[in-house]
């Protein structure tokens, strides 16, 4: 190959360069190769990640029309209950007064007690339903939440000694996180009755797990953050796939007996703190995991909580407003 250099005088001479060797053009291939490399590798991440982002978003889409849901379902039902509960103290009331002139009357008097316990059996599933819907209030204070777990184990001792259960403890006792541990304790104590009963039926060693770990989690709003995670693990027969679809719906049971509130109040308390219920299977039994943020967002801990806490109702409400706001279904 040869190149024209131009002289001062203005005239051209040709001279030989010297072709491009072996080694240099390995050493080209080899550049162009790691360059490759990179660039698939780089453009599988970002495959990855936008899957795993697209998986998440529609995830955290499902929690918000559940949040929706429950929003709209406690105002609805605080509604009916308030209208129940009126006519069904009156009831009561003249019920008393009937069975005080019936005391002569034994077969009367029998009726009587039927009528007063299904009046009791109503008052008590009003009460769920206005616990569920009622403006609960999240005061939110640094805690352990090792000793919240230790209070709603004890407080299930009735069923853990009725059924003879196992209990494991598995506790981070130094973390630590802001919430209400009221309102916890009875997230808490919900979740592990459930896993009691649950195994009740089960023939065989029956055992309670109970976990409480730091980890990293996404919040919608904040990205990547630590969040106190506790699990509660049952060897029970496990949740079918299409009552684990239903489970939260309020009112939602596969029981005999209750009003299938007590897992819509968890999550409502949950979301209230901003923080997440999940269930999955256990093989054997279930899986229940609630994760709270070890730091509440700044709306959820106002100046307001030292004196009279923060409405349930109005935390998720919020967190409706502020997530459809970014797009959600």
């Amino acid at each position: 190959m040869s190149v024209i250099e131009t002289t001062s005088n203005g005239l051209g001479a040709a001279r030989e360069s010297s072709p491009i060797n072996a080694n240099d053009f390995a050493e080209l291939v080899r550049s162009f190769n790691d360059v490759t490399a990179r660039l698939e590798s780089t453009h599988s991440s970002l495959r990855d990640e936008v899957a795993t982002l697209k998986s998440e978003l529609q995830e955290t889409h499902r929690r918000l029309r559940r949040s929706r849901q429950l929003a709209a379902l406690g105002e609805m039902a605080a509604g009916i209950a308030h209208e129940i509960r009126n006519p069904l103290g009156a009831i009561a009331l003249n019920l008393e007064a009937l069975t005080e002139d019936l005391f002569d009357r034994p077969g009367e008097l029998q009726l009587c007690g039927r009528v007063s316990k299904a009046v009791t059996r109503l008052d008590a599933i009003v009460g769920d339903v206005l616990s569920f819907a009622r403006d609960t209030r999240v005061r939110a204070a640094s805690i352990r939440p090792s000793e919240v777990i230790m209070a709603a184990v004890e407080h299930a001792e009735d069923l853990v000694d009725a059924h003879d259960i196992d209990v494991d403890l598995s506790l981070d006792e130094d973390l630590e996180v802001m919430a209400d541990a009221a309102l916890l304790e009875q997230s808490l104590l919900n979740l592990i009755r459930n896993a009691c009963e649950a195994m009740a039926s089960v023939d065989g060693p029956r055992r309670l797990v109970v976990g409480l770990r730091s980890r990293e989690l996404r919040d919608p709003e904040r990205g990547i953050i630590p969040h106190a995670v506790f699990e509660i693990r049952d060897t029970g027969p496990g949740i079918p796939e299409e009552v684990r679809e239903r489970m939260f719906n309020p009112f939602f049971t596969t029981r005999a007996e209750g009003t299938g509130l007590g897992l819509a109040i968890v999550h409502r308390i949950v979301d209230a703190h901003g923080g997440r219920l999940d269930v999955s299977a256990g093989h054997p039994g279930t899986i229940m995991s609630l994760s709270l943020p070890l730091e509440l967002r700044p709306e959820i801990v106002g100046d307001d909580v030292a004196e009279d806490g923060r409405s349930l109702e109005g935390a998720v409400r919020r967190r409706v407003r502020d997530n459809s706001g970014r797009g959600a279904a």
